[in-house]
């Protein structure tokens, strides 16, 4: 359901925001140098470990506050999200991005935003938090 251009408008929305390519020219999505969001191509040993589960479309790789909550998500909506081998003991997902709703996007967005933004930063804009 989402693309990509979903995630650069919700994303770049977020407070000092700036989008800039990873090493391998990915696009990756930062909040004061430190990446929240970005293009996860799945590697040669990705498809080998996931096999007939591996998606097919554009996958987004977000951070979340710590492993747990990734657990939690993929266990709510597996279908949505998913991880591999290559991120174990490192708080990111997968999300499958043709998969994922827009309101459900959003909301990863800012998560992932939160985790990375300091503190003030994410007090202003997301007061209450």
């Amino acid at each position: 359901m989402a693309t990509w251009d979903d995630v650069a408008r919700l994303a770049g929305a977020l407070p000092e925001t700036t989008e800039s390519p990873t090493y391998e020219q990915a696009r990756s999505w930062r909040v004061r140098d430190k990446s929240f969001a970005w293009e996860r191509p799945l590697r040669k040993a990705d498809l080998a470990e996931l096999g007939d589960a591996a998606p097919t479309g554009p996958v987004l790789a977000v951070r979340v506050p710590d492993v747990g909550a990734r657990t939690a998500l993929i266990a709510d909506s597996p279908d949505v999200y998913f991880t591999t081998a290559h991120f174990d003991g490192f708080p990111a997902v997968l999300v499958r991005l043709d998969v994922i709703g827009g309101e459900e996007l959003a909301e990863l967005l800012d998560e992932a935003w939160a985790c990375r933004a300091p503190r003030r930063l994410v007090a202003q804009h997301l007061p209450g938090r």
